[in-house]
């Protein structure tokens, strides 16, 4: 299982991992050459941290060698270790979204641009399932706010934020009734289901609605009471320290919202973490984050410069 390490160099390979990105969605995989560990396999492109390089400086050579492209933007995201049989290796990931150059296999390697959802390459090293799930994680996750906008109000926006983007949305309604929340669900899943939109419903819903959803969300109480992850596809939890976020990690959830980054309407009475504050945090964190509270879309670029995932919103999302 990954973990978060504390002394990475001391135990593994530093690798700097580039996941390139286009306007397109399409990623670029690189095929290892022959002679290589796992030759024939493909990869994210990237390579090994000299001494005395910084990831962000190892990545610029290894792609400049690799590809012979010269990269001009690039953020870092997740931090995964793997285990081979001729190695250990701490992966440090980055989004890369800007470069120079046409990239061209400067070892003799087959290139390929793949769309994350249709690959159509294979074999893949092993390290890299976890990183395409994450991967498809969208940049935003919504939270519902029915119960405070009232629910047609709410039915009239939803399928306006589904045409601005939404992608992934956790149902989370706790003024509600029972009778309330089955109504809206019912008048939810038609819309979201058409739409390929999915859903996690938040652990403090009635267990009979969660029921009908393969997505769940946990809140920070529930998470630290379990001894196992769940048995949904989709999980996630609601994270406030690094405590939790290794919780998380130990359990094996898809995903973390950590709150609060900035002051909230929500919880005026709670103290914000702060950007450097997350940052901090999520510091090698091996899943991805999304940060919550006071989050905007406009803020979305420094959150994620930052080592965030993407951003949740619960009242800005649905105006």
């Amino acid at each position: 299982m990954a973990t978060v390490a504390k002394n990475p160099f001391s135990r593994h390979i530093n690798v700097a991992v580039a996941v390139i990105k286009r306007e397109d969605g399409k990623v670029l995989f690189a095929e290892r050459p022959a002679g290589k560990a796992c030759a024939g396999e493909w990869e994210f492109p990237g390579g090994k941290i000299e001494a005395g390089e910084s990831a962000r400086q190892a990545l610029d050579r290894e792609i400049r060698e690799e590809l012979a492209i010269s990269i001009t933007e690039a953020r870092p995201w997740i931090t995964l270790s793997h285990s081979y049989p001729h190695a250990s290796v701490l992966l440090r990931f980055f989004i890369v979204s800007g470069w120079t150059g046409h990239e061209h296999g400067e070892e003799g390697q087959r290139l390929s641009w793949q769309n994350l959802s249709e690959l159509t390459i294979s074999p893949l090293l092993a390290a890299n399932g976890p990183v395409i799930r994450a991967l498809l994680l969208p940049d935003t996750y919504a939270i519902s706010c029915a119960g405070e906008i009232g629910e047609e109000e709410f039915l009239r926006r939803l399928p306006v934020a589904i045409g601005n983007g939404l992608q992934l949305l956790q149902i989370r309604e706790k003024s509600l009734s029972k009778s309330q929340l089955r109504r809206l669900i019912d008048q939810m899943l038609p819309i979201t289901m058409s739409a390929g939109v999915r859903i996690l419903i938040n652990s403090s819903m009635p267990a009979e609605q969660q029921k009908r959803f393969s997505g769940l969300h946990l809140t920070s109480k529930h998470l630290m009471q379990l001894d196992h992850r769940p048995d949904f596809k989709l999980v996630a939890a609601s994270c406030h320290n690094r405590q939790e976020l290794e919780y998380a990690i130990k359990l094996r959830l898809d995903f973390v919202v950590l709150s609060p980054v900035l002051k909230t309407a929500s919880h005026p009475e709670a103290i914000p973490m702060g950007i450097s504050g997350m940052s901090k945090i999520i510091a090698e964190c091996p899943i991805p984050v999304y940060a919550l509270g006071g989050m905007t879309h406009d803020q979305l670029t420094e959150i994620q410069s930052h080592g965030a995932h993407g951003i949740a919103m619960m009242r800005n999302v649905w105006k």
